[in-house]
Formats: C-alpha cells, sequence, structure tokens
C-alpha cells in the first residue's frame, strides 16, 4: 500500500490511529486540518484535493458528538456532516480517485433494530429521534457512495462502527461520548470524594463498544481487502448495558459512591449490538482488545493528561 492517502479529520480522536495505521504500511499521509481546511466549503475541498493528491480517501471527519450535543444541535450535525461527504465524494470521483472510505455511525440503525444489527436491517425503520440527524447525514452518504458504484464505476466502501473508546478521547463534557462522559465523571468524583455521581437515563439501554486502535486497524484491512457496496459493521459483538459500564468504569476509578439515574433524561437508542460476521468474512477484522484491558488504558490515559 505504498500509495498517497487523505485522511480527514486525521487529527481527530479515531484519525490519529489511522494515520498511525496507514504510515505503519508505508502509506503517505495527508491531512486536511480544520483550520485550514473548511470540508463544509467546496473550494476548500478542491484545495484539499490539490495539495493531497490522493489516489485513496478516507472519509473521518465529522461533526459529532454525545447524546446531549445532537439534541442541541440537529440542524449542524445534518447540514455540516452532509455537505462534507457530497462535496468530497464528488471531487474525488472527478480526479479519478482509486478508492473512497466512507465512515458511518450505528446511529443510521432503525431506533427498533432486532439484535444483533445486521447490515440488511438498515432501511427497516427511521433512526432513533435524537441522533437521527446525523444518521441521516450519513445514510445518504452510504447511498452516494452506491450510486456512484452504479453510475461511474468508483470504488466506494461504507463502514458502520459501534462506539469508539480508548486514550486521547474527547473528554469536553458538552460534547463527549458515553465512556469518556462516565471516566470523567468518576475520575473527579473520587478524586473530589463526591459522594454520588448522576448518569442520563435509567440504565436499561445497552451499547457495544469498540477499542479505537482495533477499529483504526479494520479500517485499513477494509481499505485493502473489501470492494462492495454493502455497508459493513465494525464492532467487537460484546453488548454492554449502561449500569454495567458505569459500574465497571467507577471500580477502576475507585469511585465508591452512589450512581443515580435521571430518568427525566434521554436513554437513546434502547439497545445496541452489532452482528461483525461480515466484517471478517469479508477483509478479516475481528477486535482484540478485552473490554475492562481498553477501560483501564483510556482512565490511566485521562488521569495523566486532564
Amino acid at each position: 500500500m505504498a500509495t498517497r492517502v487523505t485522511v480527514t479529520g486525521g487529527g481527530g480522536f479515531l484519525g490519529g490511529y489511522v494515520v498511525q495505521a496507514f504510515c505503519a504500511r508505508g502509506c503517505e499521509v495527508f491531512v486536511p486540518r480544520h483550520d485550514a481546511y473548511d470540508l463544509t466549503r467546496e473550494a476548500d475541498v478542491i484545495r484539499a484535493y490539490d495539495d493531497g493528491q490522493p489516489d485513496i480517501v478516507v472519509h473521518l471527519a465529522a461533526v459529532v458528538g454525545g447524546l446531549g450535543a445532537n439534541v442541541a444541535n440537529p440542524g449542524k450535525f445534518l447540514y455540516d456532516n452532509l455537505l462534507m461527504g457530497l462535496h468530497l465524494i464528488e471531487h474525488a470521483r472527478r480526479r479519478g480517485v482509486r478508492k473512497f472510505v466512507t465512515i458511518g455511525t450505528i446511529c443510521e440503525y432503525p431506533k427498533h433494530t432486532p439484535l444483533p444489527f445486521r447490515e440488511a436491517s438498515l432501511w427497516d425503520g427511521y433512526p432513533d429521534e435524537a441522533t437521527a440527524p446525523y444518521g441521516i447525514a450519513k445514510k445518504t452518504i452510504l447511498v452516494q457512495g452506491q450510486v456512484y458504484r452504479q453510475q461511474y464505476g468508483f470504488d466506494v466502501i461504507h463502514l458502520l462502527p459501534v462506539n469508539l473508546y480508548g486514550p486521547h478521547d474527547n473528554f469536553d463534557p458538552k460534547t463527549s461520548h458515553v465512556v469518556p462522559a462516565m471516566i470523567r465523571k468518576c475520575v473527579d468524583a473520587a478524586d473530589r470524594r463526591d459522594e454520588q455521581v448522576v448518569c442520563w437515563g435509567d440504565g436499561t439501554a445497552t451499547r457495544e463498544f469498540l477499542y479505537v486502535a482495533d477499529c483504526a486497524e479494520a479500517i485499513v484491512l477494509a481499505t485493502e481487502r473489501y470492494s462492495g457496496p454493502e455497508p459493513v459493521n465494525l464492532g467487537s459483538g460484546r453488548e454492554t448495558t449502561m449500569r454495567e459500564l458505569i459500574g465497571l468504569v467507577a471500580e477502576l476509578s475507585g469511585f465508591d459512591g452512589e450512581i443515580v439515574w435521571d430518568a427525566s433524561m434521554p436513554n437513546g437508542q434502547p439497545r445496541r449490538c452489532l452482528d461483525v460476521s461480515l466484517a471478517e468474512q469479508r477483509f478479516g477484522f475481528r477486535a482484540t482488545t478485552n473490554f475492562r484491558e481498553g477501560l483501564q488504558r483510556t482512565i490511566a490515559w485521562y488521569r495523566q493528561t486532564r
């Protein structure tokens, strides 16, 4: 894979690991950073391609956040994510880019999807209302890739990672996802010797979590080995309730106070657990990082760098 790869969002959480993984394979990687390139603007997309001269594009850049950020910014999450995908794929096609990898989201799945989530169920209902604008923007990019493959023969693939976690995650309480949010709450509460920690929902919702370095490896493997219109799940195959998650994070963080659930706040999608067999069949990916071990590494990193 000694080739030129442009990784949008390469300065972000997942992006940093993806850049490392491509560099380890001998690729020349270009990262169009947000302070120099606004990828919602067509002119900046063209300039980024002029500067990077990519053979392959991996599109990770996104306006993302946890449940609170999605609820507060539905218009921005839809508009910005949709524009980036539309401009990047179209201009990659025009330039003859060899391959385009789009990174979707589990928020694309219907709110009530039979478990485990199989890729064939993606169109069986409307996404969870709290994250639907983000999910629909990503779903539109999936369709764009499929019809570009059909009409132009453009090799676009679409990957669906579950909730990611690991060192270098975003721990901002306003925009973080659930694992870093709970780690911050528990570590800080333990240090302050607080008596309780408050969590959203009622604790019954389930999620699946994938260690970020495992996800980066999956993306590179898919880039190397997979070509097809069908989206592919990336996950660990392990379902975890929010109560189980906060209990494990509290234990590893040293917080022994009370966990209080604010049931007036949304749970989000009731359950999430993926069928991950297609990723193993199509490009040989299987997650290898133990969940407890991954949480320990993430908590240690937060303590060292906060």
